[in-house]
């Protein structure tokens, strides 16, 4: 027996027949797309913020590094001033003369039977006299060497004396040259009173100069008088650091 529906048209359960197939992955996919294209949406938005945020923190710490180095500028300038103050002090050390070293070191070159007059200073070729020291006796007088430095850059001493002999002085000139540090010594005046006279004659083929009194005289002849310039070389940071050290005899360490 055929079983028959008496329900209504309308209220009949509706069967699938397969006339739409594939609207509902359509469906699906738009849905799918939707999402995708939300969570690159929420993505972007996140970088953004975090970026955002990344530039904030810097600028932030930018400013408080502009504002430490401000605060710090004052010492820089005082690192500055000390290292000008060290280049000057380093100058004028390159520059000296060491005055206790060369009167040990006069004592021992000079020959026997010379003497020194007077002695003066100069830390440069183009500057005035640095430093001067004089030894004479009650009877003696100093005089002006007419020699200048040489433009070596060093420091240069110009020395007075007497001597017994023109083979003397030339013997003493040679003898300034062994001095520590020397680098070149220049005759600048040498002339012996005349005893007839009393004027006095240029020993070195010279222009007559005035009577030197003050050598005295040697076996019943006056003494020569003499001056001279020796150039020193300038002190260089590797000497000052021990390299050239003094020795024991000139009153260095052991």
């Amino acid at each position: 027996m055929k079983p028959v529906n008496l329900l209504p048209a309308k209220n009949r359960p509706r069967m699938p027949t397969g006339a739409k197939k594939g609207s509902s992955y359509v469906v699906i996919s738009v849905l799918a797309a939707v999402l995708v294209m939300t969570v690159v949406y929420v993505m972007t938005i996140n970088d953004i913020t975090t970026r955002k945020s990344a530039v904030t923190r810097a600028k932030a710490e930018t400013a408080a590094a502009q504002a430490r180095a401000g605060s710090l500028a004052s010492y820089g300038n005082f690192n500055q001033v000390k290292q000008d103050r060290v280049a000057a002090v380093q100058q004028l050390a390159q520059s000296r003369v060491d005055w206790e070293r060369l009167a040990r070191g006069l004592a021992r070159v000079l020959p026997g039977g010379v003497w020194i007059l007077s002695a003066s200073a100069t830390a440069s070729p183009s500057a005035p006299s640095a430093a001067g020291a004089s030894s004479s006796s009650s009877s003696s007088s100093s005089s002006t060497p007419s020699s200048t430095a040489s433009g070596s850059g060093g420091p240069s001493v110009q020395l007075t004396g007497c001597a017994p002999s023109e083979d003397v002085v030339a013997t003493t000139l040679v003898r300034l040259k062994e001095l520590s540090g020397a680098q070149d010594v220049q005759l600048g005046d040498m002339n012996q009173p005349d005893t007839t006279s009393g004027s006095a004659s240029s020993g070195t083929g010279g222009a007559a100069g005035s009577a030197s009194d003050g050598c005295g005289s040697h076996h019943g002849k006056p003494n020569y008088n003499w001056s001279a310039t020796v150039t020193f070389a300038p002190v260089s940071p590797s000497s000052q650091g021990g390299a050239d050290k003094v020795p024991a005899t000139l009153g260095g360490g052991a």
